[in-house]
């Protein structure tokens, strides 16, 4: 597990497919029993948005993606976690969906619980608490499309 606060730079892709948003959940999330956010994650040293993007894609979904166009930034933070996270627009181009890795975390420590394509209907059944803020004020794909700016989440 991370044990140490610090400001992480993170980018996090938004993949529609037939009106429906690639979703992750982590058990346990930020505190919370569990949390769903799109996949994404930090950028190593050196490396690109893009290819940080396609890496974490392929480690925690399984899929090979085209980076779009960046779509807004948020700025996360529930200490001792603080992201500042690029947002861009994705497609799928290979690879097969299934629930990934990280890393960063031990086998018995592994966060992704699960991974799928969910309709708006079925994201917004989510709990505030324990859903990425990104889509609390969408009903839609067309309005999480719509996004744009900066964003902040700021718990204590």
């Amino acid at each position: 597990m991370l044990k140490q606060a610090y400001i992480r730079p993170r980018v996090c892709g938004i993949c529609i497919e037939n009106d429906k948003v690639l979703m992750l959940k982590h058990e346990p999330g930020f505190g919370m029993p569990y949390f769903w956010l799109p996949p994404g994650g930090g950028i190593e040293m050196g490396e690109t948005m893009e290819n940080a993007l396609q890496r974490e894609f392929l480690e925690e979904t399984g899929l090979e993606i085209k980076v779009g166009k960046l779509l807004f930034i948020n700025q996360f933070v529930h200490l001792p976690f603080h992201a500042i996270e690029f947002f861009f627009l994705v497609e799928v181009i290979g690879g097969k969906l299934s629930i990934g890795y990280d890393p960063e975390f031990s086998a018995t420590e592994q966060l992704i619980a699960d991974v799928r394509f969910m309709n708006f209907d079925e994201i917004l059944t989510i709990p505030q608490a324990y859903l990425h803020n990104t889509f609390w004020n969408c009903k839609n794909t067309t309005e999480l499309l719509q996004v744009q700016g900066l964003h902040s989440l700021i718990k204590s």
